[in-house]
């Protein structure tokens, strides 16, 4: 393996003020599966609630396929007006409290896994993080006008609490995130993750309650504060357009109350409700095969 240093560059004033604080890593990747946008969610409101400054920047030229997710360019009447490009970098994150944290953002590597794991892994080692955070949505069958329901996972089962009725066992295309904190857990080091279970109508657009959903698990595993601001207005939001919407889509209204009648008696009987291990695997990978169609507008998953 190359060495995993060669990967990033740092920034010297913000790794200063970083050291000797103990900070907690939250990595929210792009790329894989993330019904309802759940991570880029998270991502952006903590970089736009929060103050921060650029601490890593990777070398992602070595890291992602251009062919696979090309960067959108803009074309006005007869010249290339602008390039968004794409940038994975970690960010030195303060909490509402005065707190340090670090968020890794950005497109999940399309090659050379185990080294950027050994280089994100290097600089967990090197600021003593001793805590790992990551999040996702995954598309289920439940309504909105329930709970969302969160899954947690972690290197120590100990610190997972009561999770939804699940699955004992399963195999699914694997993530970077993941991988990360399979290889975190190895070396000694706690990572833990929260899966918001979207409705899968939704599922293609931004479902902000989801998202929700997950700061508050973050907010109790980490003891960081991160007010919800604007995320919580777009929740709010995000039900009153499903609750207009409703009232005038028959079919749509149809799902909703079989789903919740199915919830409900699940709910009442205390019986699992969950898919077998090949439901699971093969909604995952429809779910990646389906994004490079999918346009974000569409159908019901266009909720802000």
């Amino acid at each position: 393996m190359l060495d995993p240093r060669a990967l990033y560059t740092i920034e010297d004033d913000a790794w200063a003020g970083v050291q000797g604080t103990r900070p907690t890593l939250v990595h929210l990747l792009e790329g894989y599966v993330d019904a309802g946008q759940v991570a880029r969610q998270l991502s952006e409101h903590l970089l736009d609630s929060l103050d921060n400054e650029l601490l890593v920047t990777f070398d992602h030229d070595q890291l992602h396929d251009y062919r696979s997710r090309r960067p959108p360019m803009v074309f006005d009447t007869n010249t290339w007006t602008s390039l968004t490009d794409y940038r994975l970098a970690i960010h030195r994150v303060t909490d509402a409290s005065g707190r340090p944290f670090l968020l890794l953002s950005g497109p999940e590597p399309d090659t050379q896994w185990n080294r950027a794991c050994a280089a994100v892994l290097q600089i967990v080692d090197a600021l003593g993080v001793g805590h790992l955070i990551s999040a996702q949505g995954v598309p289920m069958g439940v309504p909105h006008t329930r709970p969302v329901l969160v899954t947690g996972h972690a290197t120590d089962p100990e610190v997972v609490g009561e999770n939804p009725v699940w699955i004992d066992r399963v195999t699914v295309p694997g993530s970077f995130a993941s991988m990360l904190e399979y290889r975190a857990g190895q070396a000694g080091v706690l990572g833990q993750g929260f899966v918001a279970h979207v409705p899968h109508y939704l599922a293609p657009g931004s479902y902000a309650p989801g998202a929700l959903a997950v700061l508050d698990r973050i907010r109790a595993a980490t003891d960081l504060d991160l007010p919800p601001g604007e995320l919580a207005t777009l929740a709010l939001q995000t039900m009153s357009q499903l609750e207009t919407e409703m009232e005038s889509d028959s079919e749509l209204g149809q799902l909703v109350s079989a789903l919740e009648q199915q919830y409900d008696e699940i709910q009442a009987s205390g019986r699992p409700n969950v898919p077998s291990a090949d439901e699971i695997g093969a909604a995952v990978e429809q779910f990646l095969a389906e994004q490079d169609d999918d346009e974000p507008g569409s159908g019901h998953g266009t909720h802000q």
